[in-house]
């Protein structure tokens, strides 16, 4: 199945070769001409020493930087180090983050923080805890929780879950024990551990409990173990597990006991389906770089044990002090060994899902459940419903005994507004559509908030070798109007920093964002950096190194502080830090700088022979929805900014789909960087999985080690 692919990735870049070679003769500052040549026509044969020969060029920096940072032994100067590797990325100008999720107006029946405000992983979609009361919640009343949560948060005294639902009874609000949210797509799989998308995840995180998760107060506690030590090296980890946990069916009838061993098996299938999880265990558990790799298909020498029955062992390569706070994703969730196998699964150099006897993850009735809710019923793009688990361990104490998911695909503003008016959602964010409704219905200076920011960074992404000018699974679909000049041209400028940074410069993020929130919040839920610069701060002082000048930095100094401090030695011309924060204001938008950067690419692209003039500007494609006329609204803004801003020397057309699943195979549902059907795409971004920086920098490694480097257009 690769070799097949591999292939066709050939063809592909090949053909991107053989164009580049005939782009017209331009003449050099002594009359003589100068025709364009491909840099990278030598790799036409490999694909990946390709896509490894321009990430050197393009991420080299940030990669040397990156390495140096994560072969530090100290934590603090670690980090410090990285954010210094970060802004080496960002200067490189190959995407531009975006906004994060939250910062919009909404309007609610969920009480704020009844699930773990937590900003990595995957707790803060487990529902079960969640407090719902039966009509929308005042402003002032939500407001008020908040503020209790953050005065009382980390004290001995907070007890945020009964002070909630003392402040509501008080108030007149009557609680309820039902859930009603929006999804938006299918999953592809049931099977949590074969996945990392988060369409997928994010419900299936419902139906299994991990071994510690995160409350209302951001402190783990314990779920299927009851107790862990570690070693004093820092290397083993070792769980004891809760006994008398049930596997179910979703009829609720028990298949099994939750043992030890389910989380070895768990481990073991997860690196067998190579969903997406398993970079994050590489090179941190012994042995699992070589299980991954095929290097051995004997499990038995990866630290992962089933010491007895009720016993758990993780053994580390190295100390990690994140470990813990990865074990609310989905990558350490449990499999039922025996259920799995029951349903023709099988492990190592045996499992094969292709096979006609292999029925596991294919529907919410062939996966076991030992989570708070069962899956009992799916109806595809209509609505999935959860109900109570009645084997399960912590029954009694959810505030949640049925969630219900209702599909939307976000273009029925006015059928969305209605649900929430109705009761049939719990909650809805306000586009400025929304908005408009709730104030002529007079709810909106009621019951409108501002929903807080997460640790999402959504980014729009640079092409910086692209192959697929029409979709990857439909040749019909989303085809280029550039002619095959045009191509190289772009390709060409695209490999050029300097082009990037003008580019990225160019844009302008307040009037895209406020296209979806409205004008007063369109600065709120701007990102600046990858990794928000707040996201960890130095646990004790520590001297680093910028451009050779060393550095001291006192115990407490956040993130964004090191990686604006490096920006600033760099003279990129980028603020990604004001003081407190790494969000609310666009440290990116410059047109001056964007025009100084645009003058330097126009005079290195001259000398290999790419012109570049408003009569004969460089192209950009750049998806865009029919169906969603918020998509439409922000892409005409960045159309209208970019071509503004740049005198008309880049162009950006907008590549038309009129369905959802066609725009989402161009922009995000693709396997390989050759398959990205765009030169540039806000269609995608990345949310952590565990508190550390490393879970966003990890990213943009080269090879498949780098999840997101496939949305440069690379591996």
């Amino acid at each position: 199945m690769k070799m097949k692919k591999i292939v066709a990735l050939l063809l592909a870049v090949c053909l991107v070769a053989s164009l580049a070679a005939c782009a017209p003769a331009n003449k050099d500052d002594n009359n003589k001409p100068v025709t364009y040549v491909d840099p990278y026509a030598q790799y036409a044969d490999d694909y990946d020493e390709l896509c490894q020969a321009v990430y050197d060029d393009v991420l080299g920096d940030f990669y040397t930087a990156y390495t140096a940072a994560k072969a530090e032994k100290n934590v603090a100067k670690k980090h410090a180090m990285m954010a210094i590797a970060e802004a080496k990325m960002l200067a490189a100008g190959i995407f531009l983050p975006t906004t994060s999720q939250g910062g919009n107006y909404a309007m609610t029946a969920i009480a704020p923080y009844t699930n773990t405000p937590v900003l990595w992983g995957n707790d803060t979609y487990r529902f079960h805890d969640r407090i719902v009361v039966t009509e929308p919640i005042k402003a002032e009343d939500y407001k008020a929780m908040k503020a209790e949560w953050q005065n009382k948060i980390g004290t001995p005294e907070a007890d945020y879950e009964a002070y909630v639902k003392d402040f509501l009874a008080q108030k007149g609000y009557t609680v309820k024990n039902t859930l009603n949210v929006y999804f938006d797509a299918d999953p592809e799989t049931w099977d949590v551990l074969a996945t990392s998308n988060a369409a997928d995840s994010e419900i299936l995180v419902q139906t299994y409990d991990g071994l510690y998760e995160y409350d209302m107060e951001n402190k783990l506690q314990p779920a299927l173990a009851e107790s862990y030590t570690v070693s004093d090296d820092g290397l083993v980890y070792t769980f004891k597990i809760r006994q008398g946990v049930k596997w179910v069916n979703n009829q609720g009838v028990a298949v099994a006991d939750v043992k030890a061993d389910d989380f070895v098996a768990g481990m073991q299938h997860m690196m067998d389906t190579m969903g997406g999880l398993e970079y994050l265990v590489d090179g941190l558990i012994v042995g699992a770089h070589e299980y991954i790799a095929a290097e051995t298909r004997d499990f038995t020498t990866v630290g992962v044990k089933a010491v007895d029955d009720y016993t758990l062992q993780y053994t580390l390569t190295a100390p990690a002090s994140y470990f813990m706070t990865m074990l609310g994703y989905g990558v350490f969730a449990p499999l039922s060994r025996s259920y799995y196998e029951s349903m023709g699964g099988k492990f190592g150099a045996d499992f094969d899902s292709a096979a006609e006897t292999y029925t596991y993850g294919k529907g919410p009735d062939s996966i076991a459940y030992c989570g708070p809710f069962v899956i009992t019923g799916f109806t595809s793009n209509n609505s999935i419903v959860c109900d109570e688990n009645a084997a399960y361990w912590n029954k009694g104490n959810n505030n949640i005994t049925k969630l219900t998911y209702y599909y939307t695909d976000g273009s029925d503003e006015q059928g969305m507004y209605n649900d929430f008016t109705s009761g049939k959602i719990d909650g809805l964010g306000l586009t400025e559509a929304r908005m408009e409704m709730a104030k002529k219905d007079g709810k909106f200076d009621t019951y409108a908030y501002i929903a807080d920011t997460d640790a999402t960074t959504y980014c729009g992404f640079f092409n910086v070798r692209r192959s697929a000018f029409a979709n990857f699974n439909d040749a019909n679909v989303g085809k280029t109007a550039k002619t095959e000049e045009e191509q190289v041209r772009t390709g060409a400028a695209m490999l050029n920093k300097n082009f990037r940074l003008a580019l990225a410069m160019s844009m302008d993020r307040g009037n895209y964002n406020a296209q979806a929130v409205g004008e007063d919040l369109k600065l709120t839920s701007l990102c600046n950096s990858y990794t928000p610069g707040n996201f960890v701060q130095l646990a004790e002082e520590v001297t680093v190194s910028i451009n050779g000048t060393d550095k001291t930095y006192p115990m407490g100094t956040q993130y964004g502080q090191i990686i604006q401090d490096q920006l600033d030695a760099d003279n990129v011309g980028l603020k990604v830090w004001d003081g407190n924060a790494s969000s609310g204001f666009d440290g990116w938008y410059n047109p001056t700088k964007a025009v100084e950067y645009l003058n330097k690419a126009i005079e290195e692209l001259k000398a290999v022979g790419i012109e570049i003039t408003a009569e004969n500007p460089i192209k950009l494609d750049l998806p865009v929805r029919t169906d969603y006329q918020v998509s439409m609204k922000q892409k005409q803004a960045l159309k209208q900014s970019v071509e503004t801003v740049t005198g008309g020397k880049i162009v950006i057309s907008l590549v038309e789909y009129s369905t959802r699943d066609d725009y989402l195979n161009a922009t995000y549902w693709y396997g390989a960087g050759s398959e990205a059907n765009f030169d540039l795409n806000d269609g995608s971004g990345w949310g952590p999985d565990y508190g550390d920086p490393q879970t966003y920098l990890d990213t943009m490694l080269p090879a498949y080690a780098g999840y997101m480097t496939k949305s440069l257009g690379l591996f």
